[in-house]
């Protein structure tokens, strides 16, 4: 008589994928955790000047310069009857200069989590060293391309980055204004910043008209002071200019509405001007259309964890390879305005 192999209940579940297979709840200690896709998402969340401008996506690609041609536009000419049509001229990719971005900044962030304080921490932990590193490489990221900004041939000059606090320095000799968009900032004393105002707006974008910049994709980009101070002007504030659709989206992208068709955003993200005794007397806002500059990613936020048994600890590590380049620097235009609402 042949014998037939029964297999009970548990055992099939548990080869079959029933509440005994891998996947049961009961498993969850087996599971590894992953952090790249929450950094990545608190990266996102904090950028605010990348999000504005020019991206080229070089990632898994090789190479450290990218250069892009910058052509002369060619003219329309009349046609006159029984006569040839005129040529433009041979455009010499060679001789009409060209735009260069080097991809050379690479930033982490790294943590040692030791076991023991793996082992008594609670989850909040992890929760905080993953907001912290999506932070800081945003804050990064955005830091250097405001300095790439300030760099541009319209700010001209140069705005130099103070290393302890983070400011533009004193010495700094980058043509910004003050808020009325015409006064020159200056850092003599405690400095000449003043409190940003419709007609200096008008002003910033008079300055983007006169050099054809596009109308679409027209950016301001506001310290919090700086846009507490303009809850005061009326066109900022109303429905009648604002419109329904902008302030829902300010948690998400720091949208806070527009003005003069310009999207007004909010960002603590922005350096702010050292003044001639040493101390912080400005905060910069930024006027710009999206071409101003480009971030050429090469590889986005990677996350990694190695057990270091010398340490009896995990090193956790976050970073990134990138550049930027400005691309349209006569489309920018900064201001300078007061640190404090009562200044």
């Amino acid at each position: 008589m042949a014998t037939s192999l029964v297999l009970t209940n548990d055992i099939s579940t548990s080869l079959f994928g029933g509440p005994g297979s891998p996947n049961d709840v009961r498993a969850a200690g087996f599971v590894p955790v992953l952090w790249s896709d929450e950094v990545v998402a608190v990266y996102k969340s904090n950028l605010v000047l990348a999000n504005l401008i020019r991206k080229l996506n070089h990632r898994g690609k090789k190479g450290d310069t990218i250069r892009i041609p910058t052509p002369a536009r060619g003219v329309a000419n009349n046609k006159v009857a029984q006569n040839v049509v005129t040529l433009q001229p041979f455009v010499d990719a060679s001789s009409t200069g060209g735009i260069t971005i080097l991809i050379n900044k690479h930033k982490e962030y790294s943590r040692l989590i030791e076991d023991i304080v793996d082992i008594q921490a609670l989850p909040s932990l992890r929760r905080f060293y993953t907001d912290d590193a999506g932070y800081a490489i945003a804050k990064r990221v955005d830091r250097d391309i405001f300095f790439q900004l300030a760099a541009s041939a319209q700010l001209g000059g140069t705005a130099v980055e103070d290393p302890t606090t983070g400011n533009i320095t004193s010495a700094s000799t980058w043509n910004a204004f003050i808020g009325d968009g015409q006064t020159a900032w200056n850092s003599a004393g405690a400095g000449n910043a003043t409190d940003l105002t419709d007609l200096g707006i008008r002003r910033g974008i008079f300055k983007l008209d006169s050099v054809d910049a596009p109308m679409a994709g027209r950016y301001l980009v506001l310290p919090p002071v700086a846009k507490a101070l303009l809850l005061g002007v009326a066109r900022f504030t109303q429905q009648a200019f604002t419109g329904e659709a902008g302030p829902a989206n300010t948690i998400r992208n720091g949208l806070v509405g527009n003005v003069y068709a310009v999207e007004v955003y909010v960002s603590n993200n922005l350096p702010g001007v050292l003044n001639a005794n040493g101390v912080q007397g400005g905060a910069v806002s930024l006027l710009f259309q999206r071409d101003a500059a480009v971030l050429v990613e090469q590889m986005g936020i990677r996350t990694q964890q190695q057990y270091k048994q010398e340490f009896l600890a995990d090193l956790f590590t976050a970073d990134m390879v990138y550049g930027t380049q400005g691309l349209r620097p006569a489309s920018i235009f900064a201001y300078v305005v007061p640190t404090l609402l009562d200044a």
